[in-house]
């Protein structure tokens, strides 16, 4: 790891690249049609809008669960009516890396469940892989459909400045999300028809249509006319609303696991006409409750005997178990060498410079700039668990520093990014807040694809780099532009 990485990436007080423009330089070209519509609303009239959104959202029963907070689950995605917006160039950098990201991804995990030839080669180390929690032995040597193991993922992207996109994370396991990206499109054409008839923008609509032909391409042969199910924890999941939004605009089952068994190690649903066959299921459940019979016995989430007919072929989950070693923190350290490894090619998007605290010099450098610093869980998300520096107390960071001396290898540290701002109505107005993008990424057995947009985050307190929606961030719909 470089001791003083080059700190024009990382944060710097009050210098952040505004994705509209910073003051002297004038409006960037993708916002300059929009500039010159928004300068003729008041913000009274704005206000007026923003008002509108919430109460439909809060009709529509848009809402996550927040774990952990006495003052109840239920919570609206606070949603901003100002739109982030990517010109047709930015947009191609951002949706060419991705691809070339999910595909090395998946080459990576093809390799670590079948030859292992990356821990031969030395690339990474055999135990930063072997020994993961997240790698499962009990995948080793079962084919899945068309080698491809994460068929939909999350990648969350930062712009520190013009033309630069680095990667922040990726998910892999059951990434959510992408049902408010809907959503906030069709707020917005809702509220301002108008923009979109003055404005070129590439539709996002298609989702649902695509991840259903792209989970249909993966049913077992002679299956013509597969039987997909969307497998949920339930009612009380953060993200049910999602699941219960992808069913229904799909068309599919939405199941738990009391819904489904294992008969000659094929997969049935119970149906009122009596079981009917499962050829594919789009999980939104976690690994360790899959199947109460390899991975966790007290799940009573999951289906006794499912990995049985995964191994037989009779069908196929999406993602496939044992993805998350691919987006474990330790692991993602490595992507840009998976990269090379894999594809032969130059990472279109770069990492952000991490430390691993496995190793005795950065975790004494960490330990000793932890002020300056973004400290991690390797297997944490969502925003919880880790300490931002720059924001923390000095009881936090001391607490913190005695939960890093515990256990080391479970940590990874960076450096506090300048993630760009955008216009985002406040209270107090229009004002830059901090912003993310997560982009879905979705892979059949023949193609990897992108709908133009994504989920935009927004860090809606002042000075919050913090962007989940569990830690008080709020989203925005993602425009990019066509022309």
């Amino acid at each position: 790891m470089v001791r003083d990485p080059d700190c024009t990436h990382f944060r710097r007080a009050g210098t952040f690249f505004n994705e509209m423009g910073n003051p002297g330089e004038g409006i960037r070209p993708p916002y300059l049609q929009y500039s010159a519509w928004l300068s003729g609303w008041s913000e009274k009239a704005l206000r007026q809008k923003q008002c509108e959104a919430e109460l439909l959202f809060q009709r529509l029963g848009i809402t996550f669960s927040v774990y952990g907070k006495e003052s109840g689950t239920e919570r609206l995605i606070p949603f901003d009516i100002l739109p982030r917006i990517l010109g047709p160039d930015e947009w191609s950098v951002v949706s060419g890396g991705c691809v070339q990201r999910v595909r090395a991804i998946n080459a990576f995990l093809k390799d670590l469940y079948h030859e292992q030839e990356i821990l031969r080669a030395g690339i990474l180390p055999r135990d930063t892989v072997l020994e993961n929690p997240q790698f499962f032995p009990v995948m080793k040597g079962i084919p899945v459909p068309g080698d491809v193991y994460v068929h939909i993922a999350g990648i969350d992207i930062v712009r520190v400045r013009e033309g630069e996109f680095i990667v922040l994370e990726d998910n892999l396991r059951t990434p959510s999300g992408v049902s408010y990206m809907l959503e906030n499109r069709r707020m917005m054409m809702r509220l301002f028809p108008e923009l979109f008839t003055t404005h070129s923008i590439a539709p996002v609509e298609h989702y649902p249509q695509l991840l259903l032909n792209n989970l249909r391409s993966l049913a077992p042969q002679g299956s013509d006319d597969p039987v997909i199910v969307l497998l949920t924890p339930g009612l009380y999941n953060s993200a049910y609303f999602e699941h219960a939004f992808l069913a229904q605009q799909m068309g599919v089952e939405l199941v738990e696991g009391q819904d489904l068994f294992i008969r000659d190690r094929t997969v049935y649903m119970r149906t009122t006409q009596g079981p009917r066959k499962v050829d594919v299921i789009y999980r939104r459940i976690d690994d360790a409750f899959l199947d109460p019979l390899v991975f966790r016995p007290d799940s009573a989430l999951g289906v006794p005997g499912l990995l049985s007919a995964y191994r037989e072929g009779t069908v196929a989950i999406a993602n496939a178990p044992g993805t998350g070693v691919a987006d474990d923190k330790g692991i993602y350290t490595y992507m840009p060498d998976i990269v090379r490894f894999y594809l032969g090619e130059e990472p279109i998007l770069s990492n952000v410079p991490t430390w691993r605290l496995s190793r005795p010099d950065d975790l004494a450098y960490v330990l000793e700039h932890l002020a300056d610093l973004v400290v991690k869980e390797v297997q944490g998300s969502g925003g919880y668990g880790m300490l931002v520096g720059p924001a923390a107390t000095r009881e936090e960071i001391a607490a913190y520093r005695s939960r890093i001396l515990e256990d080391p290898s479970g940590f990874i540290a960076q450096p506090t990014l300048a993630l760009s701002v955008c216009p985002t109505f406040s209270d107090q107005g229009i004002a830059s807040r901090h912003v993310d993008l997560r982009p879905f990424v979705l892979t059949g057995r023949s193609e990897v694809s992108l709908v133009p947009g994504g989920l935009t985050r927004v860090a809606l307190r002042e000075g919050s780099l913090v962007v989940n929606s569990s830690q008080g961030g709020g989203t925005k719909d993602t425009w990019v532009l066509e022309e």
